[in-house]
């Protein structure tokens, strides 16, 4: 069975003329299926935004083709799409009530009034709004109208779900909140939807995969799971995870038993060879110079560890992040326990070989992960 709804092949947007023109979607190949949850996740400006508003057709697709549920949206107005959207900008009706705003929709379609009631009260009950649906969007804040605008688009009986930004206003609670029951909800009707955020909490929360995106450039489409352990690239190894990636330049030398990551002063990760499988320690080794990269969390200490000298030390309450000075570069390690070391102090760490990421240094790209995944 074919499960694919949502098929982008090879789309571009461009905006201005030749002689100003900004690339700002370059080459987007990437499909959705059916029922999936995707995030469309990076900083400003690289090209996530462009690409949603190209599938609700707010935006031409300069180059391209975006397919949905078998039918060529390039051509269609908007309105013939049947695409419902959740706008960064709320974009209610101001003559009317976020009652009347979120069954907008729905009064064009074949379901009658009590059902619409049905469906707008169950809504309004889901995001936390039923004690405003006879109040104006005037008369309301910020973060009750983005609401509002979700469940606008949420309620419609659409082929694809965008959410643009959808709960940037609200405070954390009520955001760690609604991320649930939207997820269920979404999951529950079997809806298709895109959304875009640049908060990797509220992407990992929601979304079956999400796409990397920078530089108008697709980085990596992936579940959550396999952008953080198996990174395509030096980028997306960076930018997923939180605190991010520690990363190390690094010239390879062997010998017959141990491979040699050496950094910057002196300072050398060593490992047996035969800790590593080998086609990855083939991979490794076909280069000179890496990127050699770790998670915060897989940072241990070790009495026989490298030294590092402590120069920030926060307790979060719930884990403490220590900023350290190893080989003349900043590294962050993690720990669950509350740590007491002092500002100027000396801490022994290991990096276990099955915790590092290589990355070509030149390319960027992913050369391993561990001691037993190859690129």
């Amino acid at each position: 069975m074919n499960d694919i709804h949502l098929d982008i092949q090879q789309v571009d947007k461009i905006y201005g003329t030749a002689a100003s023109a900004v690339h700002a979607v370059k080459g987007l190949s990437m499909v959705v299926r059916r029922g999936e949850i995707a995030s469309l996740l990076g900083s400003s400006g690289c090209g996530k935004t462009s690409t949603l508003r190209m599938i609700a057709g707010f935006e031409g697709v300069s180059k391209g083709t975006i397919k949905l549920a078998g039918r060529t949206l390039n051509d269609l107005h908007p309105v013939k799409r049947n695409v419902a959207m959740a706008f960064e900008g709320y974009s209610l009706y101001p003559p009317l009530t976020i009652s009347d705003n979120i069954a907008f929709a729905l009064k064009a379609t074949k379901h009658g009034a009590k059902e619409i009631a049905e469906k707008v009260s169950a809504m309004a009950e889901m995001l936390e709004i039923s004690d405003i649906l006879d109040r104006y969007p005037s008369s309301v804040s910020g973060g009750q109208q983005q609401r509002a605008s979700l469940g606008r688009a949420l309620v419609r009986d659409a082929d694809l779900h965008l959410l643009d930004e959808p709960m940037g206003q609200l405070e954390p609670q009520l955001r760690a909140l609604l991320r649930g029951r939207i997820k269920h909800y979404i999951k529950e009707n079997g809806v298709t939807a895109i959304l875009v955020t640049h908060d990797q909490a509220e992407a990992n929360a929601l979304s079956d995969r999400i796409a990397v995106m920078e530089g108008g450039y697709l980085q990596q489409f992936d579940s959550p799971e396999k952008l953080k352990d198996q990174p395509n690239n030096l980028y997306t190894g960076t930018f997923v995870g939180e605190p991010p990636m520690n990363t190390f330049s690094a010239k390879i030398e062997r010998n017959d038993t141990l491979v040699r990551f050496i950094l910057d002063q002196g300072v050398s990760l060593s490992y047996n060879i035969s800790d590593f499988s080998p086609n990855v320690i083939d991979a490794v080794l076909a280069l000179q110079h890496v990127v050699v990269g770790v998670r915060p969390y897989a940072i241990k200490r070790h009495a026989d560890g490298m030294r590092a000298t402590v120069v920030a030390n926060h307790w979060l309450g719930d884990q403490t992040h220590i900023a350290a000075t190893l080989a003349g570069h900043s590294v962050i390690l993690v720990e669950h326990d509350r740590a007491t070391d002092k500002v100027g102090d000396d801490i022994y760490i290991n990096l276990d070989p099955d915790n590092i990421h290589v990355f070509d240094r030149d390319s960027g790209a992913a050369v391993s992960h561990g001691a037993d995944i190859a690129r």
